[in-house]
């Protein structure tokens, strides 16, 4: 399951962003700072109409969505490499994740603190970025003392050594490590780390309600940003997502399009998360149920179906797959097949986006 993790400093919005996300989460949301000190976690279902128009289809008797894992970790501080704020346990929880949501606050409310007295986006990012950089670099410097003994003798440590001082270049210079170039060789030696700054980042973008629609100058300074870093932005409002919980399912696409907007943070964010990670998404579906399977871009069809059971992986002989907006122009599996949309794919065939896929496989 994707694990995302949800950081900032105090009081951006943080808490309150996750209680909205994941509904029925009870994660604390309080003006004052580390009222999260143990990460809150929630697994919420990855929102795609997909599923309900392929059940109708199918006529099946349950839709199981895909789920995402969003982890609220607490504030961290400047210093916190250092265990400022219990910086050390909070930066723990990072290294654990597959993507990080750094919430930013982009929005002015005299009536809530913000730790460094104004608000300021880029210099919060920076305060998060380098405290990331700092915690990367210690955990690295410790590892290439152990490692330069080990390569006087050993092939295997004299790569790794190499690896991990690229790394430490590039951590000196206060760049993140994903800006590092490594070989696929030196990328496989050192993924064991768990480098938060080779995390994918995602720009939180807090906003009032007013102003989620757009016109926040704050916004336009954290793309600026984001640009330069090959990072995404995606602007919310924790109070809107907080409002919407609130509301009816029905009423919630009228009420974003009362401020301007199509869609919530949640599928803001999981799109985000998608692309960045380069995740796709493809559907099974039957009398029995329909259900949605993540996998990576680049997949092959023996892979993606061991993503459902490592046995259909061993035994995959071949995919029955038909696209999804095929399925759903003529209307049934049967009327894809007379009209040859159905295809028989073998082990090369590179699942795209949207395939509706039946495995055939020997136990």
């Amino acid at each position: 399951m994707l694990r995302a993790g949800i950081v900032g400093l105090p009081n951006v919005g943080k808490s309150t962003l996750f209680n909205a996300l994941v509904a029925n989460a009870k994660a604390t949301a309080a003006n004052f700072p580390f009222c999260t000190i143990e990460p809150n976690v929630g697994v919420v279902a990855v929102p795609d109409q997909r599923l309900n128009v392929l059940s109708n289809i199918s006529d099946s008797a349950q839709i199981v969505p895909t789920r995402i894992e969003f982890v609220d970790i607490a504030g961290l501080v400047k210093g916190a490499s250092q265990g400022e704020g219990l910086g050390n346990q909070f930066l723990s929880h990072i290294r654990e994740v597959d993507a990080i949501v750094q919430v930013v606050r982009c929005f002015e409310n005299d009536d809530i603190i913000h730790v460094a007295g104004s608000v300021d986006p880029l210099r919060d990012i920076d305060i998060i970025n380098l405290e990331l950089i700092l915690a990367d670099l210690a955990q690295i410097e410790k590892k290439i003392e152990r490692t330069r003994k080990q390569a006087r003798t050993s092939k295997e440590a004299q790569l790794e050594l190499g690896a991990l001082e690229k790394l430490a270049a590039v951590l000196n210079q206060g760049k993140p490590t994903r800006q590092c170039s490594l070989s696929e060789e030196e990328a496989e030696v050192v993924k064991g780390l768990g480098l938060m700054t080779n995390k994918p980042i995602i720009y939180a973008a807090n906003v009032s309600e007013d102003e989620l629609a757009g016109g926040n100058k704050y916004v336009e300074q954290v793309r600026e940003l984001a640009s330069k870093e090959n990072a995404k932005v995606v602007v919310v409002s924790a109070q809107v997502e907080s409002e919407l919980v609130e509301l009816p399912e029905s009423e919630r696409a009228d009420f974003l399009a009362s401020l301007g907007v199509e869609e919530g943070g949640l599928k803001s964010l999981i799109r985000a998360t998608y692309e960045l990670l380069g995740l796709r998404t493809y559907f099974t579906s039957g009398p029995k149920e329909t259900r949605a399977w993540t996998i990576l871009a680049g997949m092959l069809a023996p892979q993606a179906a061991g993503v459902i059971h490592s046995d259909f992986e061993r035994g995959f002989i071949r995919a029955e797959t038909v696209a999804y907006k095929d399925l759903v122009a003529t209307g049934s599996m049967n009327a894809a097949k007379e009209k040859g949309l159905v295809r028989s794919e073998g082990k090369e065939y590179l699942v795209q986006e949207g395939d509706v896929l039946l495995f055939r496989f020997n136990v």
